[in-house]
């Protein structure tokens, strides 16, 4: 399993420009302490790639795959310090996530589709919106802004999936079949490598997108992980 053209380990953290200091302000330079997003896997050289959800401008991803990575990707996203807003018609595929996620704290809520409340996302307390709502989601009540991010999932294309894939600053794609994949390869402008790729993956593999740079995860879940959501699957 290749990856794309350059090393991509933390290309999805956030971008900033270069900073400069005079030598007499050094003393008062402090760093926060954390990692640059949410790990969603390896790459296939086995470094950790990330998602840097928690950004001062508005930033969507679209995972078209199974409900279990999303989960996954929430579960960690709440890891992070962030409140997880979950959206879905299939509330009882969630409960034991939000029920398990923070032990005991609700950083993890389920609605129902269209019933997010604001949440008042900050720089001190970002927000992901996770919106499980089929094949022709409905357009969000709540949407991405600073500090907010929204994952959208698609188990399989459908009318709405090229505007989705077009608007989304991320995109993540698991095993579909050979004529998605040739709808996926032309939206996104995929090589014929990676389209013929597409159909053959392995559960718990994903082509993430970002613009021109490629980058394909596994991700392989922790023992808590697997203990409340079982094994990677692309079918749900």
């Amino acid at each position: 399993m290749g990856t794309g053209a350059r090393g991509l380990r933390g290309m999805f953290g956030p971008r900033h420009p270069g900073h400069f200091l005079a030598a007499g302000q050094l003393g008062a330079l402090a760093l926060p302490v954390g990692d640059d997003g949410v790990v969603v896997g390896d790459d296939a050289q086995g470094r950790p790639q990330m998602v840097g959800f928690h950004r001062a401008t508005a930033y969507e991803v679209l995972l078209i795959g199974g409900l279990w990575t999303a989960q996954v990707i929430a579960l960690r996203a709440a890891g992070t310090g962030a409140r997880v807003a979950v959206e879905t018609g299939r509330a009882r595929e969630w409960t034991a996530l939000a029920q398990t996620a923070g032990a005991g704290v609700p950083c993890v809520t389920v609605h129902d589709v269209g019933r997010v409340p604001p949440m008042g996302a900050s720089v001190s307390s970002p927000a992901v919106i996770v919106r499980d709502c089929g094949m022709r989601p409905p357009r969000g009540r709540v949407v991405a802004s600073p500090w907010q991010s929204v994952l959208t999932l698609l188990p399989y294309l459908s009318p709405v999936a090229p505007r989705l894939m077009r608007s989304a600053s991320l995109v993540g794609v698991q095993r579909v079949s050979p004529e998605e994949s040739e709808l996926i390869g032309r939206v996104l402008g995929l090589t014929q490598v990676e389209v013929d790729a597409l159909p053959t993956l392995a559960d718990g593999v994903t082509l993430w997108c970002s613009g021109a740079e490629r980058s394909w995860v596994m991700t392989a879940p922790t023992d808590a992980e697997s203990g409340l959501l079982g094994l990677p699957r692309r079918m749900d």
